[in-house]
């Protein structure tokens, strides 16, 4: 148990410089462009899970909570808001990228994220599941407010600042998730692991959805060292990242308040998730 305790922090450690470098990146890319994605969202129309989708793949603290903010005011169609839901990285690139995963890997998670949330969400709209737009009267614009109470103060003490959080943020949630990981490997052996959970093609994406519905960035950080330790398969982190929308999910039952309403949003990310898992597994498998 020693040397899995100090494999742990070493791996963990080696992390830092990466994971720094790469939220100084996204914050910069966030405080330049975030409004401008607001504004595209706003005036999207019948392409609303087009543009959704693709702006959704790359993390943004507010975003997923705007689209919350938006679709409660009626401002954009329930076929947008699933579409960046289920879009939405959230940490999963930064953990990825620190990780060093193939390119090839990261570009391959996030066209699958960004074809099933716009296909998604074009099929919601389509059928008419949606709400008759109008211009936002009565909601508060609380999106700063919940974001930074939630997630990660990303408007105070400009981008290093806010950098510099989110790493040590995801340090911890890395440092005791590999912890986790490395314990159960070393009791029960990774090859035995690997059998009990990645010969589940049912069973891994259904519990993979459930962590995924964890409200913020620990259920990403989770289901990303899980795959990346081997212990959960493609489709089963596919089928919880899907389901996970960082904070988005969060800000819609504390804006909205339509409870019904939110709760069909997440039972339909959850089942759009899920059997989305399921079916990459099985083509995986083929």
């Amino acid at each position: 148990m020693i040397n899995v305790i100090l494999d742990t922090l070493v791996d963990s450690i080696k992390l830092l410089p990466f994971l720094l470098v790469t939220y100084l990146i996204m914050e910069y890319i966030e405080h330049k462009t975030g409004e401008k994605a607001k504004n595209v969202i706003q005036k999207s129309g019948k392409f609303g899970p087009l543009f959704g989708s693709i702006l959704g793949i790359f993390p943004q603290c507010g975003f997923s909570a705007a689209a919350a903010n938006l679709y409660t005011g009626k401002i954009i169609t329930l076929g947008t808001l699933i579409a960046i839901f289920l879009s939405t990285s959230d940490e999963m690139l930064p953990v990825l990228i620190s990780e060093a995963a193939p390119i090839t890997t990261i570009l391959q998670i996030l066209a699958i994220k960004l074809a099933i949330g716009m296909i998604a969400g074009f099929i919601i709209d389509a059928i008419g599941q949606v709400s008759k737009k109008k211009k936002q009267e009565s909601v508060e614009d609380e999106i700063g407010h919940i974001c930074e109470h939630e997630h990660c103060h990303c408007e105070e003490g400009g981008i290093f600042k806010s950098a510099i959080q989110h790493t040590l943020h995801i340090f911890f949630f890395i440092l005791l998730i590999s912890f986790f990981i490395n314990s159960i490997i070393y009791w029960i052996g990774e090859e035995n692991l690997a059998n009990l959970i990645l010969n589940m093609p049912i069973i891994g994406p259904v519990i993979a959805g459930l962590v995924g519905l964890i409200p913020n960035c620990a259920g990403s950080v989770i289901l990303t060292q899980l795959y990346l330790g081997q212990v959960i398969s493609f489709g089963a982190m596919i089928g919880g990242l899907l389901v996970g929308s960082g904070i988005g999910i969060l800000i819609l039952f504390r804006v909205n308040k339509n409870r019904k309403e939110n709760f069909k949003i997440l039972a339909l990310l959850y089942g759009i998730g899920v059997v989305s898992g399921i079916i990459i597994d099985f083509i995986m498998q083929v």
